[in-house]
């Protein structure tokens, strides 16, 4: 693929019902009910809303044959009023219920982790080749059958993998990894290729975008090596509520679809299920307004690995690039004046870009960041560094540059301009911070070519990753930029961010928020407590929505901390192992608690749960 010019992915066709998926057709968008799929009335006026919203397919749960069996009558419900929307089940532990949903449903998912291996329970099987082999001939036995039925009912299958579900079978062979999450993947899918099966969507996800990242680019590579062009449904699964969830759903399925890579979406916010539509559509609206951009001519780096990023080698200068942890850089010309805008400490810059103008007020501990044609006036001043722009003559800036001896200095420059000279004066100037500008209509790809050609040319300079935009919307605004640096915070080339808003209806402080979320979101910076929280479903036996808000509510003022809070036990202690503390649904009005994988408590009701996960989290941070 060309990672500078955007394309989409060149996928088969799927059948399913009457909204076909991948081929030519758009990105589809899709959401989960949580209403018991034993509930026919509920299933079916909650299947409306998401359709009303803009959503293509409908999945609900399907724990039992009961489940199973009803999706006939929500089938009727939903067509007696006009909706055709495919209906989705999704089958866990129980493969005799997913024989049952493939004749009432248009595609049923299953998870390779607990289709035919028990449910997974951290255990390390030491397996010989042979008795590998033999485990996935049971699964193939077991999967056949149940590919004739799809086939015979005309209905398509995904199998979806998730990060919290592995099996202890590819757990003990490949560890907990994206190689691991892949194969587990490709084992069903070589059965499918061997028995001609081919209505078959994919999805590899992880509440980790890191990890969800790269084991889709993975997977994308090990499916071309075999000859396999299958769909992908894309997501960052337990992604949680609110503005978190947006960034960090943004960022995982930006980094994909700007690279090509997705056929269908589905944002898992702890929300109303229809909540989710809009968002994925603006995902999906946002990138592909790129198609038939102006080409870019870039350079892949050789010392790039594009399924196996690692974070570009730089020089530090000052706190910025080598092992130092991304920067954030905001203006000061925003909306607000530069003493109110630091409503948190955790979101506070650790740079101010002022233009030509020094602010009247200073922020006490704060760098400042100014135009170099006025930098002289402050040129004693140690919390004041220099810009230079390589805008026009390049050449007439090298002197000025080598003028100014300033310990920190900041070039703006885009992939235009970075010219032979410009090239050759950051060579000798390691002392310059560059900031990556673009006009272009695929930023990410200019971006890319800009820092590319600084790794051909052995440059170690610090790149901080310049974006502006003119949102009045907040949600457009971190939709928007975390689309368009995830892929770049995955590729490892980010030294820092640099927000700017043009529109007067945002405050400065949401700016800087933004780009913190990003970073955290991204797994390079940490300015507060993540919540991992899966967006409910059928299986969700308690009010999920409440329970994270007076989580959230009571833990906001810890940091550092990543706290899960999940429905069931699916994907619970699996998603868990990368929390430090867990909150899962462990039956009817019953919780369990985790410390990481350990279960600390077992089944405590549910109106005493949310005060005993906090009186243990206090506990043992006094440990």
């Amino acid at each position: 693929m060309n990672i500078f010019n955007y394309s989409r992915r060149k996928t088969v066709e799927v059948c399913i019902g009457a909204c076909p998926l991948g081929g030519d057709n758009p990105i589809r968008v899709q959401s989960m009910t949580n209403t018991s799929t034993t509930d026919t009335l509920g299933s079916v006026a909650q299947a409306k809303r998401i359709v009303d919203a803009g959503g293509e397919y409908v999945r609900l749960t399907t724990q039992g044959i009961r489940e199973a069996e009803n999706l006939k009558n929500i089938n009727i419900g939903l067509r007696q009023d006009g909706y055709t929307v495919p209906l989705v089940a999704d089958v866990h532990f129980n493969a005799a219920v997913a024989d049952v949903a493939a004749l009432y449903a248009e595609k049923v998912r299953i998870n390779p982790g607990n289709y035919v291996d028990p449910g997974r329970k951290f255990k390390h099987i030491d397996y010989t080749d042979e008795e590998y082999a033999e485990e996935i001939a049971k699964i193939e036995a077991r999967f056949v059958p149940f590919l004739e039925i799809c086939r015979k009912n005309h209905t398509a299958i995904r199998i979806g993998v998730n990060h919290g579900s592995l099996s202890d079978r590819i757990m003990s062979r490949y560890g907990d990894t994206p190689e691991g999450m892949a194969e587990s993947c490709m084992e069903f899918l070589r059965i499918c290729v061997k028995n001609d099966f081919t209505d078959v969507v994919i999805s590899i996800k992880a509440s980790n975008t890191v990890i969800m990242v790269r084991t889709v680019r993975l997977l994308v590579d090990l499916m071309e090596k075999e000859g396999m062009s299958f769909p992908l449904h894309i997501g960052v699964t337990e992604a949680g509520d609110g503005e978190d969830g947006r960034i960090k759903s943004a960022v995982g399925i930006g980094a994909l679809l700007c690279d090509g890579i997705g056929d269908t979406i589905r944002v898992s916010l702890s929300e109303a299920p229809e909540a989710e539509i809009p968002v994925a559509l603006k995902f999906r609206n946002y990138v592909v307004q790129r198609a038939g951009h102006t080409f870019i001519p870039g350079v892949q780096a050789e010392n790039f690995d594009y399924l196996r990023p690692s974070r570009r080698v730089t020089r530090a200068v000052g706190n910025i690039g080598g092992s130092n942890v991304p920067v954030v850089i905001g203006s000061h010309f925003c909306t607000q004046e530069a003493g109110e805008r630091c409503v948190q400490e955790q979101f506070k810059p650790d740079y101010l870009y002022c233009g030509n103008r020094m602010p009247e007020q200073r922020v006490e501990g704060t760098t400042y960041i100014i135009d170099a044609t006025e930098w002289e006036e402050y040129g004693n001043d140690e919390t004041v560094c220099p810009a230079f722009s390589s805008y026009g003559d390049a050449a007439g800036m090298l002197p000025l540059m080598a003028m100014c001896h300033a310990p920190l200095k900041f070039l703006f420059v885009t992939y235009a301009t970075l010219t032979d000279e410009v090239i050759a004066c950051l060579k000798v100037h390691p002392e310059v911070v560059v900031i990556s500008q673009s006009n272009h209509a695929n930023r990410l790809g200019e971006h890319r070519a800009l820092v590319h050609e600084l790794m051909v040319n052995g440059i170690e300079n610090p790149v901080v990753i310049f974006q502006h935009y003119n949102e009045a919307d907040k949600e457009d605004l971190q939709i928007k930029s975390a689309v368009d640096m995830g892929a770049l915070c995955i590729d490892g080339l980010v030294d820092g961010i640099y927000l700017h808003n043009n529109s007067s209806e945002l405050p400065a402080d949401t700016v800087d928020a933004t780009a913190f979320s990003i970073l955290q979101a991204a797994r390079l910076r940490t300015s507060k407590t993540e919540y991992i929280s899966c967006p409910g479903c059928g299986r969700t036996l308690y009010d999920l929505e409440a329970t994270i808000k007076r989580i959230k509510e009571a833990t906001a003022h810890l940091r550092g901390l990543k706290i899960g809070i999940m429905g069931c036990i699916v994907n619970g202690p699996g998603e868990m192992a990368d929390a430090d503390y867990g909150y899962v649904g462990a039956g009817v009005g019953k919780v369990s608690l985790y410390k990481g994988k350990v279960c600390v408590e077992k089944n405590i009701p549910s109106e005493e749960a949310v005060e005993r996960l906090l009186a243990f989290i206090e506990e043992d941070m006094k440990k």
